[in-house]
């Protein structure tokens, strides 16, 4: 008992994607990308537990051209994560939930994730 006349549901390309929903996405996906830089980390950490000849093999592996790019990843993850996160504790105040108000800090939160990510690896 089908009614062919129905409209259909319009998808994710009817609609415009705010940038507060980009964020929401984006925070997720940094969450697990840092959760696997933590067991990057920890292999790190074996590696030199055990002896030079697995170091030296991450050590390859992390300065090749994709271990920096998983690198840069990881540190902007980290850096987004942590001004998403301190947007959230100022929302749990109560703060900056007008709809200008949170389309501005989401582009402070990207402005600010890119800049402290370029002059973090641009120092160190």
């Amino acid at each position: 008992m089908s009614n062919d006349e129905r409209p259909i549901s319009p998808h994710l390309t009817v609609y415009r994607w705010p940038i507060t929903m980009t964020l929401s996405i984006l925070h997720r996906m940094t969450g697990f990308a840092l959760s696997a830089g933590l067991v990057a980390f920890v292999v790190w950490l074996e590696a030199i537990a055990w002896d030079v000849i697995p170091y030296a093999t991450f050590y390859e592996v992390s300065h090749s051209a994709l271990g920096q790019i998983a690198l840069l990843g990881w540190l902007f993850s980290f850096f987004f994560h942590l001004c998403n996160g301190v947007r959230h504790l100022i929302w749990d105040s109560g703060r900056l939930f007008e709809k200008s108000q949170a389309i501005a800090s989401s582009w402070l939160i990207i402005i600010s994730a890119v800049v402290l990510t370029t002059c973090y690896w641009l120092l160190v």
